[in-house]
């Protein structure tokens, strides 16, 4: 794949609790010059990101309930206003797990649907995180993100006990057809995994490895 349409793939992530502003302002330099399709940061950066991107075309991600999901709707609906106020174009929200674990479907749709809502027409994209899910969590939780009007389902925080998978991607991508689109993230830090990711149905690639991914650099990166 060419490095122009490899690079559009990826949302150039930073997410750490003590990322610095000059990180923030590298990964922007970064994702302008290798055409990436957006930066995702902790919604405390996001007008920072938009004052760096400028009309550069790269898109600003934030995260939403991060990394836990565990937070009330309305808290959630409300860091979503919040972050598309300050500048985001996209945001990444995780799920309610233990609702979903519980099998109390309506609050995990009612979950997702509030942060659609907030997101004001801004692409939605649900972190359902399938490293703590078995099959059928899996597919139910996909289900109810296209109930709820999300426009991505994406396998992983990068924060928990596993990262994507090619088996998930394509459990999620099956789920939902082309109805809504998936994002792989976590412990995506190479080439061939990321090629593997995009055949296995996902549209978008969440890394902190970008740069060295799609120069093929061979580095020990750690992160998401």
């Amino acid at each position: 794949m060419e490095l122009k349409n490899l690079a559009s793939y990826f949302d150039h992530t930073i997410l750490k609790a003590d990322t610095t502003i000059e990180q923030v302002r590298q990964i922007c330099s970064e994702a302008v010059q290798y055409k990436f399709a957006s930066v995702c940061v902790n919604p405390y950066y996001v007008k920072h990101v938009k004052e760096f991107l400028n009309d550069s075309g790269v898109a600003v991600t934030s995260v939403i309930g991060f990394p836990l999901g565990c937070t009330m709707k309305e808290v959630k609906a409300f860091e979503a206003k919040m972050a598309v106020n300050a500048g985001a174009d996209e945001l990444d929200m995780v799920i309610n797990i233990a609702a979903l674990k519980n099998k109390s479907y309506d609050i995990v749709l009612e979950d997702i649907q509030a942060v659609v809502n907030a997101a004001d027409g801004k692409t939605v994209k649900v972190i359902i995180e399938t490293c703590l899910l078995n099959e059928e969590e899996k597919i139910k939780a996909c289900e109810l993100s296209k109930e709820a009007g999300a426009d991505f389902v994406k396998t992983s925080t990068g924060f928990s006990t596993g990262g994507a998978t090619e088996e998930d991607v394509k459990l999620m991508k099956r789920t939902v057809g082309d109805a809504l689109k998936v994002k792989a993230s976590g412990g995506i830090r190479d080439y061939e995994k990321t090629i593997q990711m995009i055949n296995a149905g996902a549209d978008r690639i969440g890394a902190s490895a970008s740069v060295d991914i799609v120069t093929k650099t061979d580095t020990k990166h750690e992160g998401y």
